[in-house]
């Protein structure tokens, strides 16, 4: 029988996927690893057939695969998962890298590692690995009060801040409108805080598919609102600092922040989570305090390391960028004075 033109008869017993070229299963491969929406999906991809396991773990593909892909369970943690990663890491994969590198920092105690690997993927402009470490900088975290490096937290906050990093702008604002670290500069720093709204605010409305927003032009979204209810700034427990005046906010984004679907945070963040309340019920140790965003994870590694709210002095917060978040999302209806 004659074939219609354009099409080949299938021999019978034959496999088509083995007829495949090796570069065209690892560039599927490399796609189905940036994409996956969890580790199951992809490991269960590999456990198909012989031959998808071996390519699986190819360097490329290890190289190319997302955050998502990467995102061990506390639970879960093993040996396993711990070669898995370095696995992922020799391939270069950054986001290996800092997930290692905050597990092993905060998790496991290995400061030097750990911090080590997250330095490895800020040389790589891994942008959320730029700003932890100028949290450990500005915190002084893993070492004593005196350890603080507030310059060095400053220059990694200005270099995550040019890769986009919203929370590390807002952080650059306040160091420069309070002098922290830096010379101060009032003006700079606020513009730069408006700035990080104003950038939140864009992400807020890209989340809407038809609403009014649509109609707003630049210049009318990137002009100040007052807020109702300024937010309270943060104050060390062991020493006040100098307060700062009260800055102007974008009243949009605290009006419509909670109607909008909430990003799931870094696996990383999600691992500290989930870490902390299996083993020690959200306690990282004796006197020592979780960063009161639910969704950050950061733990003290020294009594009070991190800053209270000056509002209400009840919850604490490992940097700015935290208590922006953590004060739109519940915090705001919390809040109230130390007196009463």
């Amino acid at each position: 029988m004659k074939l219609p033109e354009g099409r080949t008869r299938i021999i019978s017993g034959s496999d088509l996927f083995d007829s495949l070229p090796d570069e065209i299963v690892i560039f599927i491969l490399c796609k189905l690893a940036a994409t996956a929406s969890s580790p199951l999906d992809f490991v269960t991809v590999l456990l198909t057939c012989k031959r998808l396991n071996t390519l699986g773990v190819n360097r490329l593909v290890l190289s190319n695969a997302g955050p998502e892909t990467l995102a061990v369970s506390a639970k879960n943690w093993c040996d396993e998962a711990h070669r898995f990663l370095k696995l992922c890491i020799h391939a270069g994969n950054k986001e290996a890298l800092y997930i290692l590198g905050m597990i092993l920092f905060y998790c496991l105690q290995n400061r030097g590692s750990g911090a080590s690997l997250m330095a490895k993927a800020g040389i790589k402009l891994h942008t959320p690995a730029l700003y932890s470490l100028a949290l450990i900088q500005f915190n002084g975290s893993g070492g004593m009060k005196n350890d603080k490096d507030l310059p060095a937290g400053v220059a990694l906050c200005e270099r995550a801040a040019f890769l986009g990093h919203v929370d590390a702008l807002r952080e650059l604002g306040h160091c420069l409108q309070d002098g922290y670290g830096v010379p101060k500069k009032v003006e700079e720093g606020r513009y730069l805080i408006r700035q990080a709204n104003v950038r939140e605010l864009a992400s807020i409305l890209c989340t809407f598919d038809a609403t009014p927003f649509s109609s707003v032009s630049p210049p009318s979204i990137a002009c100040e609102f007052h807020s109702d209810q300024q937010r309270p700034d943060l104050t060390d427990s062991y020493e006040r600092e100098s307060p700062c005046p009260p800055i102007s906010s974008l009243r949009l984004l605290n009006r419509y922040w909670s109607n909008v679907p909430k990003e799931r945070s870094h696996p990383a963040n999600r691992f500290l989570v989930e870490w902390f309340n299996l083993r020690s019920g959200g306690i990282p140790g004796p006197g020592l305090r979780m960063c009161s965003n639910e969704r950050c994870g950061r733990p003290e590694t020294r009594k009070n390391e991190f800053r209270k709210c000056s509002g209400c002095g009840k919850v604490n917060y490992c940097s700015r960028g935290c208590q922006a978040y953590d004060w739109r999302l519940h915090h705001k209806v919390e809040c109230a004075p130390i007196d009463d």
